[in-house]
This record gives structure tokens, sequence and C-alpha cells, in this order.
């Protein structure tokens, strides 16, 4: 299933979680580890050469952080829009597209990734766009790929919002069954996710 690709990670983890009661990056998912970790090893289930940038908190089951291509990246907290500027200012690895993930979208699984990733390439080869999902009216730039060639434009930009950065930004609009981009924001969606008991696969 491994896919070899200059594919990047970009795990959001400086969220505070509040509607849940504390921080999601390391709350314990049930194939063990954290919920940040188990993204972090479906990503390189598919990839395991790309690069992981953890922007914001480290995860305490990802251990050798160096060895392992996985560099955390300071967050500002000041919201994920203002988090992605920062981040695009620290030269992050030469890839050609980033998988932007926040914590909290645990329903991916490997096969589930590398159909999307797949999309995304038909869509655009090249990098040049952000590739997001579409649910009925509305598009979700989070748990889509980011093209590196996008990151000058994004460092130089001070929205607070993600979707204002977005629309500032080349698109493309994908609709899959692929796409898992589900957030777990409140305890109604914990409990929900919680019965599906995702795998890794």
């Amino acid at each position: 299933m491994a896919i070899e690709t200059p594919l990047g990670m970009l795990l959001l983890t400086g969220g505070q979680g509040r509607r849940l009661g504390g921080p999601k990056h390391n709350r314990p998912h049930p194939s063990g580890g954290t919920w940040g970790g188990f993204l972090v090893r479906v990503f390189r289930d598919v990839f395991p050469r790309g690069p992981v940038q953890i922007l914001g908190e480290p995860l305490p089951d990802i251990e050798d952080l160096v060895d392992n291509g996985i560099t955390v990246v300071s967050d500002p907290h000041q919201g994920p829009a203002v988090a992605i500027s920062t981040w695009a200012r620290s030269e992050p690895p030469p890839t050609i597209r980033w998988w932007v993930v926040p914590c909290d979208q645990v329903a991916w699984t490997a096969a589930d990734l590398s159909a999307w990733f797949s999309l995304a390439g038909d869509a655009d080869p090249k990098g040049r766009g952000w590739v997001m999902a579409r649910e009925g009216e509305r598009e979700q730039p989070l748990g889509g790929f980011i093209g590196s060639m996008l990151l000058p434009l994004v460092a130089s930009f001070e929205e607070t919002r993600v979707r204002d950065m977005v629309a500032r930004l080349p698109r493309c609009i994908v609709k899959s069954d692929a796409y898992r981009g589900i957030d777990v924001d409140f305890p109604a969606d914990l409990e929900a996710w919680a019965e599906t008991r995702p795998k890794l696969t």
C-alpha cells in the first residue's frame, strides 16, 4: 500500500479543545497511542518517507523526532490560519504538496488517505492549488492538500480564519467518499466516532 511520492504531512496540534474539555492531540486512541500519533501512523503507512511537520504541541507517543523525519513547529496560538502562515514562513522541507490535517480528524484510514491523495493528484498534478472536499454547500479545506507552490503566498497572509485564507488561493474542489475529514469537536461527536472504532488498515 505504501506510495513513494513527495507528499508531506502538516498535523495541527495547537488547539485547546475547549468544547471537549482539553487538548485533543494527546487523547488516547483505541488502536493505541494518541489521536495525533494515530494520524502520523496512518500517513506513514501510505507515505513512509514523507516529511511530517507537527504544528503546535509535540506528541508523547512519537519518539526520535529527527531520525523519523518528524519535526515540531511552534504555533503562536492565534488560530489555525495564523499557525499555517507561520509554518509556511519556516521553510518546510521540499514536497509537491502537504496534507493539512487537524489532530481531531481521527476517522482517516490508510486506504482512505491513499484514495483521497490519488484524486488530489488527478485534480492538481503540479501542486498549484489547495485541493479540498465539498460537503453539501460547504468547502472543507482541512484534511485537504495544499500545493507547495502556494507556500510563499501563504507565508505573507495575515488572515485569522482558514476560510478567509483559502478564499485568496487557487483551489480545486473534489467530492469523494474517500474524504474522512470529520472533526470531533463536541462530546456527541466523540460518542458517535467511538462507536466506529477506526483502526489502521
